[in-house]
């Protein structure tokens, strides 16, 4: 990472820390940056407000998925190892995430801005996949994949295994679900074939 990767890291990990203390609509990032060690004038910079760091912390989670990701080998098991690695950096800022998706229903402005920000992550997952995000199919594509990711973090909040197997088994039923709607993980279509609706469309509990 560059320097400003690496100061957005730290100021992240800082503040995902004092919402595990101290809980999301008490956030303060001047305090986040002082506990890190980093001067006020860049933090604020880098991360101005929490709507920033909402950005910010996805931005980060999308791109220690893609970084290396494997280009070769079917499209579903590399979106699954895709998933699998946005999970993991959920997983190092744990109790600051699950501290803030506990929030998010009462802070609508955050849950809007974190819906539109998960999409254009989902659209990314599925171009580094071969699946294709872009264009009226690739939207269906990031919609249905959302859904599958939202299904996964509710899994994730559950397991306390060390392994995370049973969010990796939420994922594989998901992305089965998912697959049941054709050519859903394919790359292309028939130019005259209407896209099915994605079945999966319920979170379960």
């Amino acid at each position: 990472m560059d320097d400003a990767q690496d100061t957005d890291a730290a100021l992240v990990a800082a503040c995902f820390e004092e919402i595990a203390a101290r809980g999301w609509p008490r956030l303060s990032i001047p305090a986040a940056a002082r506990a890190a060690g980093l001067p006020l004038d860049i933090a604020r910079r880098r991360v101005p407000d929490r709507c920033a760091l909402l950005l910010r912390f996805g931005a980060l989670a999308d791109s220690f998925a893609l970084k290396d990701a494997p280009a070769e080998g079917p499209s579903r098991d590399r979106l699954f190892d895709l998933v699998m690695r946005r999970i993991d950096f959920l997983q190092a800022h744990r109790a600051g995430v699950i501290a803030l998706l506990r929030a998010v229903p009462f802070d609508p402005m955050a849950a809007t801005l974190l819906a539109g920000a998960s999409l254009r992550s989902m659209a990314w997952l599925l171009e580094a996949a071969g699946c294709g995000g872009t264009g009226p199919q690739g939207s269906l594509r990031a919609a249905g994949l959302l859904a599958v990711w939202g299904y996964t973090v509710q899994a994730w909040q559950r397991d306390d295994s060390a392994d995370l197997s049973a969010t990796m088994a939420a994922l594989d039923r998901a992305l089965t679900r998912a697959e049941q709607a054709q050519g859903w993980l394919s790359p292309r279509r028939d130019a005259g074939s209407a896209p099915q609706d994605v079945p999966f469309t319920e979170q379960e509990g």
